[in-house]
């Protein structure tokens, strides 16, 4: 996180807004792959994948050190993304009950 913003925090906040328009107007896993391959760097992409494969793989009951087997994904994040999934904005948990929703 930069510390030398220069943004207030409503501008912060409309320009938080404009991206997820932008989210909004893509459709279908292509727009969607080439978007965040463009918006992301590489390590970045990859820590994204890797949270969600982690938050996917506790949704279903694994365990840390399981997890961590399967994914190579350190303790320390997968501990990172349970606590989020616990007691973040409620995002993982929509989106995990909804994948699994669509997947029946």
């Amino acid at each position: 996180m930069k510390l030398d913003r220069k943004y207030t925090e409503k501008q912060e906040r409309e320009a938080e807004d404009k991206l997820f328009e932008a989210i909004k107007t893509l459709d279908g896993f292509e727009e969607y792959r080439s978007f965040f391959l463009d918006i992301l760097t590489p390590a970045e992409f990859q820590a994204i994948k890797d949270r969600w494969a982690v938050a996917a793989l506790l949704y279903e009951g694994y365990t840390y050190r399981e997890i961590n087997k399967i994914s190579g994904v350190s303790i320390t994040t997968v501990a990172r993304v349970a606590r989020f999934i616990s007691n973040g904005s409620g995002g993982y948990q929509l989106a995990l009950e909804r994948v699994k929703k669509n997947n029946e």
